[in-house]
């Protein structure tokens, strides 16, 4: 799988040596919630940065990358769901400010989201670390190789560009990390076979936003 033609990468075991810090930190979050939104947890910034787990970011969009949101999913027996086929269109933001270009807003789990100006999403890259397992019983990230490249797709367009670019299930040890551009179609069944399964995922993004927008960060 080739970034640049199908939109994503496989990096075996690239996340191993920081698996021990990655178990502590996801251990003193919430267990019962299919996904949080992480911000502000003062051991994230150092494993994410361009030093550590960022450098994968940081060698496609150069040393301005940094972590721009953060989502530890954590699907098990008990949170076990499904989520179709779509892209990744918003950002997290600090606070609302009304602009030519960003909108609609939304708010999820506390954070304010809005879709931005669609060249901004097809300039970041997002980095899935799993901390356990995923074979294909349990729930794989499935995408659409090379939908990155068809730009912002309407509704409507969604699965005929799935029809048409086919589908591949992101199978994945412990301590692997999947690259994406983040643009990419995707979707997420549910586990036939639920074990848990946490991915921490995070978008990484070069650009400054216009002011006053500010990202929200990690």
């Amino acid at each position: 799988m080739n970034l640049d033609e199908h939109g994503a990468a496989h990096l075996p075991g690239a996340a191993a040596p920081f698996l021990d810090a990655l178990d502590a930190m996801a251990a003193a979050l919430p267990q019962s919630r299919a996904g949080v939104r992480l911000t502000g947890v003062p051991q994230l910034g150092p494993l994410l940065a361009a030093n550590a787990l960022g450098r994968h970011a940081a060698t496609l969009l150069g040393p301005s990358s940094r972590p721009v949101r953060a989502v530890l999913f954590d699907k098990s027996p008990e949170t076990n769901w499904a989520l179709g086929w779509h892209q990744d269109r918003t950002i997290a933001v600090q606070a609302r400010a009304d602009m030519p270009g960003f909108g609609p807003w939304t708010a999820k789990a506390g954070m304010i989201h809005v879709e931005p100006p669609f060249a901004l999403i097809e300039a970041m890259v997002t980095v899935r670390i799993h901390l356990d397992p995923v074979g294909p019983q349990n729930a794989p990230l499935l995408i659409a190789p090379g939908s990155h490249a068809m730009g912002k797709l309407r509704d409507d367009a969604i699965a005929p560009a799935v029809s048409r670019c086919g589908s591949h299930a992101c199978l994945a040890g412990r301590g692997d990390i999947w690259l994406y551009r983040t643009p990419i179609v995707h979707a997420s069944a549910r586990a036939e076979n639920p074990t848990r399964r946490r991915v921490l995922q995070v978008d990484y993004s070069a650009d400054n936003l216009p002011p006053p927008l500010a990202w929200s960060g990690v």
